[in-house]
């Protein structure tokens, strides 16, 4: 049983608030030079290394077996490279707050899909009000964005897909991940560097391109800090605390999304998508209050 939170687990969760809730900043300033299959490839490569190392210093033993190196291929695909560039992609034409309050609604797209493929993980009259709750806030956000010929509305339906993607992941971890986290997470890493990095250096010839120095310190970051850190800080806080402690950050990283977006790079709070983040955190509230002893729809009148 996790034991009860500490100082330390407090501020670990604060920094992985901060971590994955300035990733949308990070991006959108590594968009100034890098194309999202760059960002996507460094970002992965970065994180391999830095995982890899971590794994090689705690003398943890990587799987010698096909099969599990093929999971972690999918795992990469599902959980990395395909929500990277989706995300990556939908910022070129959507701000970096509205990006982070559209990947609000991934814990309620987890809790979906948990219904139908995990045990146990059955729906309950909170669960129906809190997603339909996130549905409304993901309209609010999305109408203004509804215009002809527009790229805005395509853009931000990339980054819906993208947080269904992390949500799919994280069921396929529940259900087929074995291996020991660490060593899943660099393997995961590895596999889509494997798979990535070889396709952007040919396409793309990245060593004769010039960046300017925001772009590059603003990726390197990204693949350090938001991807690499933080899954080390997201494994311990996990093993110490649990994961209900840790669903906290569920609440704070939209909204650190969003107002890092305004402040640094100047983009507009619009009263809509506050209203729409309260909203989104309000239906991620009610899903997480426990299930009446008797289900609603076999209660009698």
């Amino acid at each position: 049983m996790p034991a009860r939170p500490e100082a330390r687990d407090w501020f670990s969760l604060l920094g992985l608030i901060l971590l994955w809730g300035t990733s949308f900043l990070c991006i959108s300033l590594s968009l100034e030079s890098f194309s999202p299959p760059g960002i996507v490839a460094m970002r992965v490569l970065l994180a391999a290394i830095m995982l890899t190392l971590v794994v090689w210093l705690k003398r943890l033993p990587f799987p010698r077996d096909l099969r599990t190196w093929l999971l972690f291929g999918l795992l990469g695909i599902v959980g990395n490279l395909l929500p990277f560039y989706l995300i990556s992609a939908g910022q070129q034409h959507v701000s970096s707050g509205i990006a982070g309050l559209l990947m609000a609604i991934m814990p309620l797209i987890t809790m979906l899909l948990a219904h139908y493929l995990i045990p146990g993980e059955t729906l309950n009259r909170y669960k129906l009000l809190g997603f339909s709750l996130g549905i409304i806030g993901v309209g609010i956000i999305l109408m203004p964005r509804v215009s002809p010929g527009g790229s805005s509305l395509s853009s931000s339906l990339l980054i819906l897909l993208a947080a269904g993607s992390y949500a799919l992941n994280s069921i396929l971890i529940r259900r087929y991940s074995r291996s020991h986290v660490l060593v899943a997470s660099a393997g995961v890493m590895i596999m889509a560097s494997l798979m990535v990095v070889p396709v952007w250096l040919w396409q793309e010839s990245p060593l004769q391109q010039t960046y300017s120095l925001k772009s590059l310190l603003a990726l390197s970051w990204l693949g350090l800090g938001p991807t690499g850190i933080a899954t080390l800080l997201y494994f311990s806080v996990v093993a110490r605390a649990g994961p209900t402690f840790l669903a906290n950050i569920n609440y704070f990283v939209p909204v650190v999304a969003y107002l890092t977006g305004a402040l640094i790079l100047g983009e507009p709070l619009e009263w809509h998508s506050l209203s729409a983040l309260l909203l989104i955190i309000a239906g991620i509230g009610l899903t997480r209050r426990p299930p009446p002893a008797t289900p609603w729809y076999h209660r009698q009148v």
